[in-house]
């Protein structure tokens, strides 16, 4: 009998191998059976823009202009933000925005600052 496996994006439990990957027919994801001993679902692994994983605490700028419901403008692109704290959810992202004040961002118009 295959051994099944948990998906860890949608935690379908019909995870099958393939090769050196594990799919999930239910939502399509892939990771690699390394990847799955070794993941803690305590951690939330978030990443920017680039690809580069964002923690809490670290400082990011904004990657393209960022139009606020009830503001007359929008968050300019290159804004640094910093100290970011990482949340669950759409928004994953809270912050203090210069000029805005507390901000909840989506860490895909972001990207790790330097």
């Amino acid at each position: 009998m295959e051994k099944q496996y948990t998906c860890p994006a949608c935690n379908s439990p019909y995870g099958y191998e393939m090769g050196a990957l594990i799919c999930c027919p239910e939502c399509g994801h892939e990771w690699s059976i390394n990847e799955n001993s070794e993941s803690d679902e305590d951690t939330l692994l978030i990443k920017d823009a680039n690809g580069n994983k964002l923690e809490n605490g670290d400082d990011v700028v904004i990657a393209k202009d960022l139009p606020v419901k009830g503001a007359p403008k929008p968050i300019k692109a290159g804004t640094k933000v910093k100290n970011i704290r990482l949340t669950d959810g759409d928004h994953n992202i809270d912050c203090k925005i210069p000029g805005f004040g507390a901000m909840a961002l989506k860490s895909e118009f972001v990207k790790k600052a330097n």
